[in-house]
């Protein structure tokens, strides 16, 4: 996720469309670590929603904004 929110994912990932998973993109960049002197950055957590997220193809592109998203109630408080 560092890698991803310092702007670097196109250095280990030159074809982002493609859709590696963060685990991916942190073990490229770890690669680059020991292998190119990358300097190694700070883990942070992931996010609950992806900042930017890739996908493999158009239709899955299409299909998921154009999903409907739903939030679930938790309570429900009736006034009379």
């Amino acid at each position: 996720m560092a890698v991803q929110l310092q702007g670097r994912r196109r250095q280990v990932d030159p074809h982002w469309k493609r859709g590696l998973s963060y685990l991916k993109i942190g073990l490229r960049w770890l690669k680059g670590v020991v292998n190119k002197g990358r300097q190694l950055l700070r883990p942070v957590p992931l996010l609950p929603k992806d900042p930017q997220p890739c996908f493999a193809s158009h239709k899955a592109e299409h299909d998921y904004y154009d999903q409907i998203w739903f939030s679930r109630i938790r309570s429900l408080k009736c006034r009379t």
